[in-house]
């Protein structure tokens, strides 16, 4: 089934719009099982997604964040289907610093071969399709295509995304590494898939993630990057990220 990527965006931006509609009030917060955070903005944004997705796909499904107990034994034999984070970045939708976003992604086999992440607070779209290329659609609708750019081991300056208030000790060695060969690093920070968009517009370089992450916060922007040319690959054995896997933890990984 061919998939309408101006769709996905539209439906992206529809729960986008839910999203705005709690953060612009008084919100609660609750605690899940695993101490990330829940809002209505989750609940609303995620009843959004589904919704229209089984409107226009009714033949693929979803997994989702917000409702992701279907079991592995009935997952593993999709052909296609949806991963979904209705609300990436909660605890930056609750310090309300803009930095979150909507994910979808689609997910053939065990690979994400297209994805949409829209960031409501400024109105950008990062989407792509592996075989189709990336693109950065701002709020007036004008369009950039993302080309990433050459690898930075070649460079003198390299700009790494990544927390400056949380980093792991790996992410450390990594940068003291690269300061090792001479390189002078840059540190930028953003939400977490839009780390990965940084690398994929190439206003980053690499984004090391040597933390823990699920398979729905990184699948759409996943799609984004590998259209824009740019790598996902766990780290340090550099296998491709694979989708719908029985546990939906993600390896470490590094985008460059």
């Amino acid at each position: 089934m061919d998939i309408d990527l101006e769709l996905v965006m539209e439906i992206a931006r529809e729960a986008g719009a839910e999203v705005l509609a709690v953060y612009d009030g008084d919100f609660l917060v609750e605690t899940k099982d695993d101490r990330s955070p829940l809002t209505e903005a989750d609940r609303q944004s995620n009843a959004v997604i589904l919704r229209r997705l089984a409107e226009h796909y009714p033949g693929i499904p979803c997994i989702s964040e917000e409702t992701r107990t279907v079991p592995y034994e009935v997952r593993q034999d999709w052909e296609a289907c949806w991963l979904i984070d209705p609300l990436d970045g909660t605890k930056e939708f609750v310090k309300r610093n803009g930095e979150f976003t909507v994910n979808i992604a689609l997910i053939r086999g065990r690979e994400a071969v297209c994805g949409v992440v829209y960031r409501p607070v400024e109105g950008t779209t990062y989407c792509g399709t592996v075989e189709g290329g990336s693109w950065r659609v701002d709020a007036d609708g004008s369009r950039h295509r993302l080309e990433g750019g050459g690898h930075y081991s070649g460079r003198e300056r390299v700009t790494v995304v990544a927390s400056r208030s949380h980093l792991t000790e790996e992410v450390k060695s990594f940068v003291a590494g690269l300061r090792e060969e001479g390189k002078e690093v840059e540190f930028i920070s953003a939400g977490s898939s839009l780390k990965l968009c940084l690398v994929a517009e190439g206003r980053a370089d690499v984004y090391p993630r040597f933390g823990p992450t699920m398979e729905w916060d990184t699948a759409a922007a996943h799609a984004v990057a590998a259209g824009a040319g740019r790598s996902v690959r766990a780290w340090p054995g550099g296998e491709p990220l694979h989708y719908n896997k029985q546990d939906l933890l993600n390896p470490w990984f590094i985008v460059e």
